[in-house]
């Protein structure tokens, strides 16, 4: 999708919505978990605004309207240059703009990108500010719950707090502090204690503004749970690597009366874009990196993923080997 002056998708709600995941939730991700959720709201990967402005705008910009609702999550901490990247998000199209201010690791600290950035609540301020001047669409902040030398619940509130009185209503809130040295991103997923009662007595304090639930989250047994207490939940690894669970997303937490789509009409409905992909250039395992965990606790699931992780880059048909795992999905 290029650059339109269309209006965004209708009125979304962040009830349910799947993280931005480096390395994971490109575009061609993002199209396939649309066949299984028609309501689910989808992030891109963390995009850095030096990549917007210096880069190949088009490559991180890119997507298919089906994808809506939308969201581009943004890097960096110059004012100026978010604001001007929000704006290039509400030209694409995107229905939010997202603020990271969560991910841990050592090249986005060195930038002053990312959980760093909770060390700064005045700044990251300026910047949420900055960028509701420039657009129309929300502005929202995915954030921890502290860093490292930085952690209490006073703290926490300082700046959620900062962030409010510059006008920003919605925070996506990933119950674990970073801890910014000496652990990697994986390990920060993982390492510090979840603490879903810290993120809760937040909400408590804050009943004005809209507060999403993120970390740990793995069934739609514990998202309903979880929806009692926020406004919204976000899962990260668990859709990536489970993604058929957002099959049942729509009619479990959207009320919706639609039957769920099966595993095998889902790569059916896939088929049309890769063969696209593929005409333009594009090879198959780009897509199809995103769909191996679909028939995860069937019999055939490790030929599934022999097929399309595998085989693919050595097929002169890749669509053949394609439709041979569609065929070890049949019935599912």
């Amino acid at each position: 999708m290029h650059p339109e002056t269309l209006a965004n998708s209708p009125v979304f709600s962040r009830r349910f919505s799947v993280a931005p995941m480096m390395d994971w939730t490109d575009r061609h991700c993002r199209y396939f978990l649309r066949q299984l959720s028609r309501h689910a709201l989808l992030y891109t990967e963390m995009v850095t605004t030096g990549a917007l402005l210096h880069g190949d705008r088009e490559r991180f910009l890119r997507h298919d309207a089906c994808e809506h609702p939308l969201a581009l999550q943004l890097g960096g901490s110059n004012p100026t240059d978010l604001a001007t990247c929000a704006q290039f998000a509400q030209a694409w199209g995107y229905d939010e703009v997202n603020l990271n201010v969560g991910c841990p690791s050592d090249r986005v600290q060195n930038n002053m990108i990312g959980a760093c950035l909770m060390g700064h609540p005045r700044l990251v301020a300026e910047c949420v500010k900055a960028m509701q001047d420039a657009v129309s669409i929300q502005v929202t902040v995915k954030h921890r719950i502290g860093i490292n030398g930085r952690d209490s619940y006073e703290q926490l509130c300082d700046f959620v707090g900062t962030l409010r009185e510059a006008g920003c209503r919605s925070f996506t809130v990933h119950a674990r502090i970073a801890i910014l040295e000496g652990l990697s991103p994986k390990e920060n997923r993982e390492i510090p204690p979840l603490r879903y009662d810290i993120a809760a007595r937040l909400k408590a304090d804050f009943p004005d503004l809209e507060i999403i639930l993120n970390g740990g989250i793995k069934t739609l047994e514990e998202c309903q749970a979880h929806l009692r207490t926020f406004d919204g939940v976000m899962l990260g690894r668990e859709a990536y690597h489970n993604p058929y669970l957002l099959a049942q997303v729509d009619a479990a937490l959207f009320g919706s009366g639609d039957e769920p789509v099966s595993r095998t009409d889902a790569l059916l409905q896939l088929r049309p874009y890769i063969e696209r992909h593929i005409a333009e250039g594009g090879m198959l395992h780009h897509v199809t990196r995103h769909v191996l965990g679909l028939a995860q606790g069937f019999p055939g699931a490790r030929r599934f993923r022999q097929l399309l992780s595998v085989d693919v880059h050595k097929a002169d048909e890749p669509l053949a080997v394609l439709d041979r795992a569609i065929e070890l999905l049949a019935g599912r």
